[in-house]
């Protein structure tokens, strides 16, 4: 979907353009010892502060596994750099380290201990280039967007040698997105990655370990170190924005440039079975936009992924070509050291991760264009749907539903949470209504009120005041009882109250568990006793959708009929 409004400062188009070629370099091979030894050298140089981050290793050998799950061509560059030990030296002065705040520490108890989370963004800095490319939009001639293109959640567990990706959509509009309140979240890297961070620690609760981020170029530069890859287009496509132009179907062979095109093409047209005419801007468009993009985004990975395994890595002159293309391109927070990256190959590298999941955040797509919020429009926007949201986050996370994102131990008693309720919509005793079901299941209510409507249709927002992981679990207990367009923020809270809600225009309040109630005891003779479960007496708070939002979308999404995707064999 296009951009406009608040969400930054200017657009994204993208003109064709042709491609380049890699270069090699000095070769390298894969040494368990060697990679440990260069790890600790670097650090111990640096000073830099090691996680936590023991388990068993894996025999030496080709380190194929863990590519294909790279949801990020950022990752794949994180482990090149630690495992191509001749370049450890090079690279390290190489790459550049960045301040993020926000970031959290391996956790050592609960539900996630020894898990990691990286967040991995594809950036539309154009002005950040080295060298400008007319082909992704030129800083001098006002594309000076800065947002993220891309933003996916690595999940790492190395006790269980399990691996799962996370998509979230840049469309989806959330309340802590810039320090100015609420925006598309693809919006929170023009405040700088720690913004982004925060953005998703607190609306989606999802803790951040790392952070790694590439932009056109590193991209580019990947593909072409690996000798291009090659793609099957079963129906021409074209988008006018990111340089896409395919007209004949078949398997065609795409450098870096041509690969980006493919990946960043939210515009897409295509000629279905049929279709007459020959020029492209009278072709149908694809829905979605938005989310289309991703779906291609993880097929691209898996045939890249196929290009490594067959290349490399571990190939000395592959090794090379990226190690000398990609290294001054690429950023990671501070505390990303050496040996992390090493100690992150030797737990991986054997994992068969073509079965990982690859899952993208459901979100409710609007209906009704741009999207207009106390006063500004932000273009189209997604709405969160916590009740498929939490399923797919817990999954992503390897925790239940009782469990706080956040902290990774059980979510507080609602009689241990303090709530108020300020009506955001403007329907007559919403509040009151809200504070009696939310009551209902065991909440310490201590005051209503009233907020002025932000917009027609609204989120509701779950805000805690107190920036821990304690404080966002309290939010979560009160948010999971809720279902709709429901999302998690710091913030003030009002009567003093640990949590505060703000309602907006689609929620519902759930209703308690039923109450098994027994049945009169039962001659001895007879069968055991049964019970009957007492339906629910309490009301819960219903506001419609208005129509206005189409269903929420599915964590895992099947490529339309003009997607291109892998070759045949």
């Amino acid at each position: 979907m296009a951009s406009s409004g608040p969400a930054g400062p200017g657009h994204d188009p993208a003109a064709p353009s042709s491609g380049r070629g890699g270069r090699a370099e000095p070769s390298s091979t894969f040494d368990e010892s060697g990679l440990l030894s260069l790890g600790e050298q670097v650090d111990q140089a640096n000073g830099s502060r090691r996680h936590s981050h023991k388990s068993s290793r894996s025999s030496p050998g080709r380190h194929r596994g863990l590519w294909w799950v790279l949801g990020s061509i950022g990752v794949v560059l994180v482990l090149l750099v630690g495992g191509t030990a001749g370049y450890g030296w090079y690279l390290n002065h190489e790459i550049r380290r960045l301040d993020v705040k926000g970031l959290v520490d391996v956790p050592s108890s609960g539900a996630n201990a020894g898990t990691e989370n990286i967040l991995l963004v594809g950036s539309t800095d154009r002005c950040a280039l080295k060298v400008q490319n007319a082909a992704y939009g030129l800083c001098s001639q006002g594309v000076t967007g800065v947002n993220s293109d891309v933003v996916m959640v690595l999940h790492l567990n190395p006790a269980k040698r399990s691996l799962s990706i996370l998509s979230i959509p840049r469309d989806l509009f959330v309340p802590n997105a810039r320090t100015t309140g609420a925006n598309k979240i693809d919006a929170a890297l023009f405040e700088g990655p720690s913004q982004l961070v925060a953005a998703i620690n607190e609306n989606l609760g999802i803790p951040i370990q790392h952070y790694v981020v590439l932009n056109f170029d590193t991209f580019a530069n990947v593909v072409d170190a690996l000798g291009g890859v090659k793609m099957y287009f079963p129906q021409p496509v074209f988008d006018a924005y990111s340089g896409l132009q395919v007209l004949s179907p078949g398997c065609i062979p795409l450098d870096g440039v041509h690969a980006l095109q493919v990946v960043r093409a939210r515009h897409l047209q295509y000629k279905p079975a049929g279709w007459t005419t020959p020029y492209p801007s009278y072709w149908p468009f694809e829905n979605s936009s938005d989310l289309a993009r991703i779906r291609r985004s993880h097929e691209f990975l898996r045939v890249l992924a196929t290009a490594v395994a067959k290349n490399g890595l571990s190939d000395p002159i592959t090794d090379g070509r990226l190690v000398s293309s990609v290294a001054p391109q690429l950023q990671v927070d501070k505390s990303f050291s050496p040996s992390d990256m090493v100690n992150m190959i030797l737990d991986f590298r054997s994992v068969n991760a073509s079965k990982a999941p690859q899952l993208t955040l459901p979100v409710q797509v609007d209906q009704f264009g741009s999207y207009r919020y106390k006063g500004a429009y932000y273009g189209d926007i997604e709405f969160p749907s916590n009740v498929d949201d939490d399923p797919v986050i817990e999954q992503f996370l390897g925790i239940d539903d009782k469990t706080g994102t956040m902290t990774g131990k059980p979510l507080p008693v609602p009689s241990s949470v303090t709530v108020s309720i300020l009506n955001g919509s403007g329907t007559a005793n919403q509040a009151t209504t809200t504070s009696t079901a939310l009551g209902a299941l065991g909440f310490n209510m201590v005051g209503v009120g009233d907020t002025p409507p932000v917009a027609t249709h609204a989120e509701t927002v779950v805000y805690y005041a107190k920036k821990t992981p304690e404080g966002h679990a309290m939010a979560q207990a009160v948010a999971r009882s809720m279902s709709g367009a429901v999302i998690t923020a710091l913030g003030p809270t009002t009567n003093g109250a640990q949590v505060t809600v703000v309602t907006g225009t689609q929620f519902t309040v759930n209703p308690p568990a039923p109450v098994p109630t027994a049945t009169a005891a039962a001659p001895a003779s007879s069968a055991a006793p049964t019970s009957t479960v007492a339906p629910p007496t309490t009301t819960t708070t219903t506001v419609p959708a208005h129509g206005a939002f189409q269903p929420p979308t599915p964590s895992v999404s099947p490529l339309e009929s003009w997607d291109p995707r892998a070759c045949p064999a």
